[in-house]
């Protein structure tokens, strides 16, 4: 675990390096240009087939996005602050915001008459069953990181460093709002922003994810904290790594994890409700292996693998959905619904964020308010998704150890062994009856086939 890494995915290092240092010198001219002075660089005669509004000024805008910034940083904060003696209450707020939402997004896609996506949030919003076991693994992982506060203040470095990147994000994001572009071409260079910070603040997250994680899991394996034979310098040897070589990694994977892992929740929860319409059933189990495939090559687990063994993010990803499903651990954790709570809570965290930007926005300037909102909102999911995150490194831990060795989980919290032990064999023993109910029902269709044909 300990031996000299070997350097992974540098393709991925190296483009997300060219990304950066070239989107940085692209915002710093789109804000410069009407920065106290309006076309101060003289771009406007590229684009003045496409002028349709007034120009303004990059200070106009840049203060709105200073309070988005403030807002989303206090939120994280607060949340990291208040996880020691808040934290049963904030996860099921958490949760109650989940269902709730899931809810009353159902209600509109059917009022929409978008039957197939109103269905789809129905049944998320009523897998009520699954929620017991989450918030006790999410408990048992707050303890797990408050009692490594080195941990902590990781995040809170690492929300500075967000803040600094999003310093010069929206001043290149005001600039963009202050020219003078029709609304359909500053949309569009928005869009592209925002999936350049969404990319920036996934790799951010998923930094500090290897670094708790690596951390956690050599504290875990040496039995604590506070044993003699853990080493002082786990937190160092998990930064460095998770800087140097594993970087790389961690940039390829932030690209497609998010997506993919949203995908595999709705597949998941349909495949369940479908019933006997063989037909749909045949496509939605097609899109469930896709989906599935997919899964092996691109898991959010793979961070932990990277964090301790040093792999490549897809050999990582590969690893660990091999060893669960030999394990049997699979059985739980693809009905783990933590990932969804605290996306939940950075979603919450985001949109109040964008509310507060956008209402400020709107008594000044009522026609760009919705791309102000919008672009703070997601300002405030990466700066609050940082704290979600040292919470989600010990969940993937948790599953990892007890698939590597049940023992070191009964070692850390015997309770929380024996609970997990327990719900394993449950879900096991309902995937077995679940797979002879399939079994009989083809079989029977077979005889029966067989009958008619006679």
């Amino acid at each position: 675990m300990e031996q000299t890494r070997r350097w992974h995915d540098v393709f991925w290092l190296g483009t997300f390096v060219i990304h950066l240092v070239g989107l940085g010198l692209v915002l710093g001219v789109l804000g410069l240009n009407r920065f106290k002075q309006k076309n101060r660089l003289d771009i406007d005669k590229y684009t003045y087939r496409f002028m349709e509004n007034e120009a303004g000024l990059t200070e106009d805008y840049w203060p709105l996005y200073a309070v988005a910034g403030g807002i989303g940083t206090a939120l994280g904060w607060s949340w990291l602050l208040l996880l020691g003696s808040r934290a049963t209450q904030m996860m099921k707020v958490s949760v109650h915001i989940l269902t709730t939402y899931l809810a009353v997004i159902s209600v509109l896609c059917f009022w929409a008459e978008q039957f197939f996506c109103g269905v789809a949030f129905a049944i998320g919003a009523t897998l009520q069953f699954l929620l017991p076991f989450t918030m006790l693994v999410l408990q048992k992982a707050v303890k797990m990181v408050w009692n490594l506060p080195e941990v902590m203040r990781v995040a809170y470095a690492f929300m500075l460093v967000v803040l600094l990147w999003m310093a010069l994000w929206s001043f290149g994001a005001a600039g963009v709002v202050a020219s003078s572009i029709g609304d359909g071409g500053r949309w569009w260079l928005l869009v592209v922003l925002s999936v350049s910070l969404f990319w920036t603040g996934a790799v951010l997250c998923n930094t500090v994810h290897v670094i708790v994680s690596g951390t956690v899991v050599r504290v875990t394996i040496h039995g604590g904290r506070e044993a003699e034979s853990n080493p002082a310098n786990s937190l160092m040897k998990s930064l460095q790594y998770a800087l140097t070589t594993s970087f790389g990694s961690i940039c390829y994977g932030s690209l497609f994890t998010a997506a993919i892992r949203t995908l595999r929740w709705e597949v998941r929860g349909i495949r369940s409700k479908i019933g006997n319409n063989e037909c749909l059933l045949c496509c939605v189990d097609f899109l469930f292996h896709l989906v599935e495939t997919l899964v092996r090559f691109f898991n959010k687990y793979a961070y932990v693998q990277i964090a301790v063994y040093g792999k490549s993010f897809n050999r990582s990803a590969r690893d660990a959905w091999e060893l669960f499903q030999s394990t049997g651990v699979e059985a739980i954790v693809a009905y783990d619904c933590s990932g969804a709570v605290l996306l939940m809570g950075t979603i919450f965290g985001g949109l109040i964020t964008g509310t507060c930007s956008g209402v400020w926005a709107w008594m000044k300037w009522n026609d760009r308010a919705f791309m102000i909102g919008l672009t703070s909102m997601l300002m405030g999911m990466v700066l609050v998704g940082i704290a979600m995150v040292v919470v989600e490194s010990a969940v993937t831990s948790i599953y990892i150890c007890y698939a590597e060795d049940p023992l070191l989980i009964q070692r850390w919290d015997t309770e929380f062994f024996n609970h997990m032990s327990e719900t394993l064999h449950q879900r096991l023993q309902h995937r077995s009856s679940r797979a002879r109910e399939v079994l009989t029902h083809n079989q029977l269709d077979s005889r029966i086939g067989e009958l008619s044909s006679i």
